[in-house]
This record gives structure tokens, C-alpha cells and sequence, in this order.
């Protein structure tokens, strides 16, 4: 099943713009294919700022997040695949929400055709058959 996280990322950000908030991306920029200025980096995390008014060409695609954005009056192409984004919230008042790592494998539910086997009571009993 392939990941809900760029469907979220893009119903939050619309939900925030269209409420007249500033989105606001959280993203890890030490994953694979992140290609965002490194000067601004803190602690392996940078903040994007996507409204319409920062951003141009804005793509938030299943694959990949990218536009350009000026940092220091100086304009950059901005990439990421989806999976880097750790949050998407408003700088006015943080509303939005954070995301689980994606890592980890969770753990698979038995299926229901699956057999339980039968609670013990710690003492064998046999039944007779006939």
C-alpha cells in the first residue's frame, strides 16, 4: 500500500491556506534526494515556508515536493520526496500535524483464518472420542 503522507500533506496544506494561514513544512533534511540550502539547516532540520506568496511553482506530488523559494534574497530550487516531511503546521498558531516514522514496519495482525490455538490451563486434559 503505497503511503497516505503526500495525500495529508496536501489536504493540510490547502485546509491552512484556504483558513488565511501561513504553511509552514518541517522537513528532515538528512534523508536521501532532500536538496535544500544547507546554511539554513538546524540539527538536520530545516523549515520551508510554502504559501503562495514565498513559493513559486509549488509541486507536492506523491513522488517529490519541489519549488523555488529565496532564501536571503537569494532564489533555490527546492526537492524532497514526501517522505522527508516530519510536520506541516501554520506559524500563526501551529496548528497542523506531525508525522510517525514511516520506518517502522508495524507489526501484522493475525488473519482471521488464521487458528488461535485454545487457552491453556496449564493442565493437560484429553477427551474421549467415540
Amino acid at each position: 500500500m503505497t503511503s497516505n503522507r503526500p495525500y495529508l500533506i496536501r489536504a493540510l496544506y490547502e485546509w491552512l491556506v484556504d483558513n488565511d494561514l501561513t504553511p509552514y513544512l518541517l522537513v528532515d533534511a538528512e534523508r536521501d534526494a532532500v536538496h535544500v540550502p544547507s546554511r539554513y539547516v538546524e540539527e538536520g532540520r530545516i523549515v520551508l515556508n510554502v504559501s503562495p506568496s514565498a513559493v513559486r511553482d509549488l509541486t507536492l506530488g506523491n513522488d517529490l515536493i519541489a519549488f523555488e523559494a529565496r532564501f536571503g534574497g537569494t532564489a533555490f530550487a527546492i526537492s524532497l520526496p514526501p517522505d522527508a516531511v516530519l510536520g506541516v503546521y501554520a506559524r500563526e498558531n501551529g496548528k497542523g500535524m506531525l508525522f510517525p516514522d514511516e520506518h517502522i514496519e508495524p507489526t501484522e495482525p493475525p488473519r482471521p483464518d488464521t487458528p488461535t490455538p485454545p487457552p491453556t490451563s496449564g493442565r493437560p486434559s484429553l477427551k474421549v472420542v467415540k
